[in-house]
């Protein structure tokens, strides 16, 4: 029991305990184990302040009450107790089984009690939720954001100690320019992540909305989403052309080699990437970008300066 209790907690990536080691939380495999474990009022659990989910499936919440009914809670949530002559405790970890086990009408639910700052609670309790990887798009964007805000960390070193990519954390971030009724739109699962992304480079972002609107209702795809905002952009499609003997033809299926390596360049790029090759190992990549300023993000990456 002590085995998954210790994995839930510290999550599989690299970036929970590097994170947290860095800002001294002491985060030991062994103190989990050996740690007490009490049984606090229900009545006496308060949510935690800097919890990045916004919403929380009702289905799963319900599932897990039932579960919690008939089998009760067998991981404890880790709590805080900010005001000692106060019975109050703030959670750190866990508010899923603390939603649960009051949907079950539990009165009280296991509990580690933590000694944590404010800013330790809220960083263990942003990682553990991205580790855990059950945050909306714009939760995690938030949540990349918050730790930013709070720690005075740059997208560079965030990622480093999350084990991502820069251009991963810039592309999340950017989720939080879009207008209100778009990030909404996203929050619902009404439009992905790449839709949204696409949308953003749209030189014009007062045509950001509407044109949010025409994907849900024409159900648009993000290829044809990329299409409309080039052409609103005043872009123009390049024209089909013929393809020489030098050139791999277009029925040709890419090779594994060289579609693993369009996707890690996608990644780190943000944008769609293709390689082109002929047969004699000679060819070329294409970055495709949306405005002028998505232009000069890639040159920012590639650390070129136009004077």
């Amino acid at each position: 029991m002590a085995t998954t209790r210790k994995k839930s907690i510290l999550g599989e990536g690299k970036g929970l305990g590097a994170l947290l080691s860095s800002n001294n939380i002491d985060i030991d495999i062994e103190d989990l184990n050996t740690e007490k474990i009490h049984k606090i009022n229900i009545t006496d659990i308060v949510a935690n302040p800097f919890q990045p989910r916004i919403t929380f499936d009702p289905t799963a919440l319900e599932e897990l009450a039932e579960s919690i009914k008939n089998e009760g809670v067998f991981q404890p949530i880790i709590v805080r107790q900010p005001n000692r002559t106060e019975k109050k405790y703030e959670i750190i970890a866990g508010e899923r089984r603390f939603r649960a086990s009051k949907l079950a009408e539990q009165k009280n639910i296991p509990a580690i009690v933590r000694d944590l700052s404010d800013n330790q609670m809220m960083e263990l309790a942003v990682v553990e939720n991205l580790q855990r990887e059950n945050l909306s798009p714009l939760e995690e964007a938030q949540a990349y954001q918050t730790l930013m805000e709070r720690l005075n960390l740059t997208q560079a070193q965030v990622a480093k100690r999350l084990g991502k990519s820069r251009p991963f954390i810039a592309n999340y971030l950017r989720l939080l320019t879009l207008p209100a009724t778009v990030k909404d739109m996203v929050q619902k699962n009404e439009l992905s992540m790449g839709q949204a992304r696409t949308l953003l480079g749209l030189n014009d972002k007062q045509k950001i909305t509407p044109l949010a609107k025409k994907v849900l209702d024409q159900g648009l795809t993000v290829r044809q989403l990329e299409a409309l905002v080039n052409e609103y952009n005043g872009m123009t499609e390049p024209s089909a052309k013929v393809a020489t003997k030098d050139v791999q033809k277009p029925n040709k299926k890419p090779s594994l080699f060289i579609k693993a390596a369009e996707n890690q360049l996608e990644e780190k790029f943000g944008t769609k990437v293709a390689l082109k090759g002929n047969s004699k190992g000679q060819g070329k990549i294409e970055i495709n970008y949306l405005s002028d300023n998505d232009l000069n993000r890639i040159l920012e990456m590639l650390n070129i300066t136009l004077d």
